[in-house]
């Protein structure tokens, strides 16, 4: 039987809703150990996680620093081997699933279309199918997917294919989007346009989004706080408030500060050893 949560996020899809409110995150000793004994390995933490209602913040480290492992354990994927989270002030004990989620890979279903892809959703959560492919089209539209609708992911580009895993992750109206390497795979030129459109889709919903990157261009150039991370296993070693105004261009140099902010993380980086321009 549907729970709480089908019937208010089905709600606000029938009212042709495109906001829903961002939910917190407060991760308090969080510290991940995969497997026991010798052959144990400490991965994270422990690390304070806390995220604000509608705030965008980024993680960025080195490799292996616990980066994407943080974002499986707030989304409730793999538990924490010692502390807290909370999500919206009640503890975190299993999946969550009024959550969307975009991975490096698409990982899109190769004999569905694009709109087939996204509306697996409507088939998963069983949510109303005419008010689910209304807002379908309305992020097709805002993402410059119309006319794409019926092709399959083969006959899409690398850049078209993640914008459709973007629509999925978005189309049922979660109140927080988990985002691993979601542009890593992509060219310069297609990276910076998808940055772009992303940005003016959190400015309209004001969800709460969990970014993880490699990339201290994106990293600056899409939050409002960059959580810096060490190596493995990962802390947080320094919080950079983002005061930039949005949206924010394309040229990020425009602006003074963001190579102020730049410089700041390498030099972090640089500390660590991770890189060496001397």
């Amino acid at each position: 039987m549907p729970g709480v949560e089908h019937h208010a996020v089905s709600r606000r899809l029938r009212a042709g809703m495109s906001t829903s409110t961002g939910a917190s995150i407060h991760g308090r000793g969080i510290t991940k150990v995969f497997g026991n004994g010798p052959e144990a390995h400490h991965a994270l933490g422990p690390i304070d996680l806390n995220v604000a209602s509608g705030e965008f913040v980024s993680l960025i480290g080195p490799s292996g620093c616990g980066k994407s492992t943080t974002m499986l354990l707030v989304a409730g994927l793999e538990p924490a081997t010692e502390g807290t989270i909370e999500i919206d002030g009640q503890p975190l004990t299993s999946a969550i699933s009024e959550v969307g989620i975009v991975f490096q890979d698409h990982l899109l279903l190769e004999f569905r279309t694009a709109i087939r892809n996204v509306m697996l959703q409507q088939e998963i959560r069983g949510l109303d199918k005419r008010a689910l492919r209304e807002q379908a089209d309305r992020l097709f539209a805002k993402l410059g997917l119309t006319g794409a609708e019926h092709r399959y992911p083969w006959q899409l580009s690398g850049g078209m294919r993640q914008r459709v895993s973007i629509a999925r992750a978005l189309v049922h109206e979660p109140s927080m989007l988990l985002m691993d390497e979601p542009f890593g795979a992509l060219d310069a030129i297609t990276r910076t346009q998808i940055r772009h459109d992303l940005e003016m889709l959190w400015l309209e919903t004001k969800k709460t989004v969990l970014f993880i990157t490699h990339s201290i261009e994106e990293a600056v150039g899409l939050s409002d706080r960059v959580l810096v991370m060490s190596g493995s296993p990962g802390t947080i070693i320094d919080e950079i408030q983002i005061d930039l105004p949005r949206p924010r261009p394309a040229h990020l140099g425009e602006y003074p500060d963001f190579a102020r902010y730049a410089q700041r993380i390498y030099a972090t980086f640089e500390s660590l050893g991770i890189y060496k321009f001397k």
